[in-house]
């Protein structure tokens, strides 16, 4: 029987990563690799070059049957009637919009109250969250898009008048993929723009209990409605078809593109998560995300109600700060990763009562966008390079169960902890997560599972079975430790 192929591809903050994969075993067959601009905001031309030199890289696309896209959350990308990018997309990690975040809370919070809401905080501006929470699962920060598109009709006019539609990083390129993109000279086909309920749930604009979007919000943020919105896709859904000069020449019927959606809920599919699974992923950002069979409605509005890919919910809870951390504290001591590594194990638990508050650019949870840095407790007794070395490692982990205890306080069942991503190749990290998450920790082996989960979807809507296909997840190991309590409870003490 001939082989039938798949591909992810993970357009994240950084990158642009392919992986062909065997749609029956999820074999990974080839990969490629595309490094994307740095910086808060980028044209999302560079993602569309980064796709195709990844994708060549990875030995082409003529014989894939199904691909689909995992991309970053809450990215704003404007286009015109002609399909032309408007500026700059906004990416989920720039915080020029905090201002208009707390606007946006404002509003709904001085509306006056409805007949059900008694149980609401008499704080206005907890009462806003709290509306927020209630209609799409989060209460806006600077990282959503709704308040990225209040910015733009606040500071670029001009901008906000020539916006036709508005899309997310992952259906930009998904539209792409599928023959569409600039045309001056007729129609830019921006109807053919899709979504899927994961991503489109971390706009503050959609409601993912009833899958509408919610069009007084963003009438609210944006000051107009007449705008194209991406339709949202069905978890495994064959959404479009690919270019044929991109994808599937090889393939009979041509390569189907699938829903697609966001990264943490990409890796989540492609770790196989179910509902009493949580993930700690320490990338760019620092992400604990769970399965719930229900929506998330986090009154204290820390916790984000998300949608995964499959019809569940996601609630997570991200930090702006994540195993960037890590880089800080090589750069302080002008360390590579395994002397920073040998310093923090050569340190107490504790690092002799010093502790880092590791918020560098600001932080998302908790929402202190204009937060810096802070190292506590200095005498001249603890400061030594082993010490700031473990104090940039617990404050990397516990920044993470702050997160993490958030979740559980939903009442969100957690049976299994999985810890994924860049940072968790530490060894320092993998020595300490035990004992500062507070639970026994399994290790999937490195791979690109945001990549995974999207071709496991493109599998998924090739099939068109009931489930999603169940693809083996190497379990390197499970660490166990006892926890140390001590270390989080000084680091909240501080943290306050």
């Amino acid at each position: 029987m001939a082989q039938v192929l798949v591909a992810g591809i993970d357009t994240s903050t950084q990158s642009t990563k392919v992986r062909v994969t065997d749609a029956a075993t999820g074999t990974m067959v080839r990969f490629g690799q595309a490094k994307h601009p740095d910086g808060t905001s980028v044209d999302p031309e560079c993602w569309w070059k980064a796709f195709l030199e990844a994708s060549e890289q990875a030995g082409g696309l003529d014989d894939v049957s199904a691909l689909s896209v995992g991309g970053q959350q809450h990215g704003m990308v404007l286009l015109d009637a002609h399909g032309e990018v408007v500026r700059e997309a906004l990416l989920w990690n720039d915080t020029r919009s905090a201002p208009n975040a707390e606007d946006l809370i404002a509003r709904l919070g001085t509306a006056d109250r409805n007949a059900d809401e008694e149980e609401l905080d008499d704080d206005p501006q907890m009462r806003g969250r709290q509306r927020w929470v209630k209609a799409v699962g989060s209460s806006p920060v600077a990282s959503l898009t709704i308040t990225k598109i209040a910015w733009v009709a606040a500071n670029e006019h001009e901008n906000a008048a020539k916006v036709a539609a508005v899309c997310l990083p992952h259906d930009w390129l998904s539209w792409r993929i599928a023959g569409f993109g600039p045309n001056g000279e007729g129609d830019a086909h921006l109807d053919e723009l899709f979504t899927d309920r994961s991503d489109a749930s971390g706009t503050g604009y959609f409601d993912s209990a009833s899958n509408d979007y919610r069009m007084d919000l963003f009438r609210m943020a944006f000051n107009r409605d007449d705008v194209i919105l991406p339709r949202v896709a069905a978890p495994a859904e064959a959404a479009a078809t690919a270019d044929p000069s991109i994808a599937g020449r090889n393939v009979p019927g041509g390569c189907i593109i699938a829903a697609g959606g966001g990264d943490n809920a990409m890796a989540s599919l492609g770790l196989n998560m179910t509902v009493g699974d949580v993930s700690i992923s320490l990338g760019t950002s620092g992400v604990a995300a769970a399965i719930s069979p229900v929506p998330a409605y986090d009154m204290t509005a820390a916790v984000t109600g998300f949608a995964d890919c499959t019809g569940h919910w996601l609630p997570l809870a991200c930090t702006i700060n994540g195993s960037r951390i890590i880089d800080a504290g090589r750069a302080a001591l002008g360390a590579d990763y395994e002397e920073l590594t040998d310093l923090a194990l050569n340190a107490e638990a504790g690092a002799g009562g010093l502790t880092l508050i590791p918020y560098f650019d600001g932080e998302r949870t908790p929402n202190r966008p204009d937060a810096t840095a802070d190292l506590h407790g200095m005498t001249l007794r603890n400061v030594s390079r082993e010490n700031i070395a473990r104090s940039f490692v617990e404050g990397l982990l516990c920044s993470q169960r702050d997160c993490l205890e958030l979740i559980k306080g939903l009442g969100v069942s957690v049976n299994r902890m999985l810890l994924i991503g860049g940072g968790a190749r530490s060894r320092a990290v993998r020595a300490l997560a035990p004992a500062i998450l507070g639970s026994d920790v399994s290790l999937p082996a490195a791979d690109e599972y945001v990549a995974i989960g999207a071709a496991r979807q493109a599998a998924w809507a090739l099939a068109q079975s009931p489930e999603a296909p169940i693809w083996p997840l190497d379990i390197e190991e499970t660490l166990s430790a006892p926890a140390t309590e001590q270390v989080y409870e000084q680091y909240a003490r501080y943290r306050g």
